[in-house]
């Protein structure tokens, strides 16, 4: 998918906000950087007056927001997928700071959809939303402070978005197709699958086993001819284990 400005395939997706009024000043943050294109999974109040307060003058967002049941549905037809996270996690992915993230999300974002994921205000983002994620990336703040409201958790990212924008449209396109979103979860149930079927991995304890494949993939930035591969293999070894 191209478009005439990368910035019209960046999804910003806000997941079980809890309050309103964050959504609305979050879609005018949006939209004072140029970015249109807001998802919402589960929350709390929405539609709510306290949004259409906030928003002010960027309504035309607020009224195209596209409400979900879970993430999965958030980042469908996605190629490429950022969490926004201030937490240090068990088994991280690759992390950038707010600039270098900007950067290299909108590298993608030239040719594909591409979204930024921002979580609830009081917990952040769950281990699960995260490891669905390609990469994580951390708002530089105050050690000392480092809360940051929702909204401006956006306009940070928004404006970054924004001042990547010309050094990314200057760089040579280098043709490529990363693998969607849905086929990417869909190699991660066939895979978990097939371990469970070898025994490798134990259901009743899986402890960590699939989080720690998730980020080993996620650093290797799957194209769709090799998640083909990948399930071609995994479709071959189920079909000797069925002989």
């Amino acid at each position: 998918m191209n478009t005439l400005c990368p910035l019209d395939n960046v999804r910003i997706i806000l997941s079980h906000t809890s309050h309103p009024g964050n959504i609305g000043a979050a879609v005018r943050a949006m939209k004072t950087m140029g970015l249109t294109s807001l998802y919402l999974v589960n929350p709390k109040s929405f539609p709510d007056k306290a949004a259409d307060i906030r928003a002010v003058g960027a309504r035309d967002i607020l009224d195209q927001v596209q409400i979900c049941t879970d993430m999965d549905q958030a980042l469908d037809g996605t190629m490429m997928a950022a969490a926004v996270t201030a937490r240090a996690r068990g088994l991280p992915h690759e992390c950038f700071d707010s600039r270098q993230g900007a950067q290299a999300l909108l590298d993608y974002a030239r040719m594909h959809p591409v979204a930024l994921l921002f979580g609830a205000e009081t917990a952040g983002l769950t281990t699960a939303e995260v490891s669905k994620c390609q990469m994580t990336i951390h708002i530089p703040t105050n050690p000392d402070y480092s809360s940051l409201n929702l909204a401006s958790a956006v306009q940070v990212m928004a404006y970054e978005l924004r001042m990547a924008l010309p050094a990314v449209e200057q760089q040579p396109h280098l043709p490529r197709m990363p693998a969607a979103f849905k086929d990417i979860e869909l190699f991660y149930q066939h895979l978990e699958q097939v371990m469970v079927r070898t025994n490798f991995l134990n259901p009743e304890e899986p402890k960590r086993l699939m989080q720690r494949m998730r980020r080993l993939f996620s650093r290797a930035r799957l194209e769709k001819d090799e998640v083909n591969i990948l399930r071609g293999i995994l479709s071959a070894a189920e079909k000797q284990m069925d002989k």
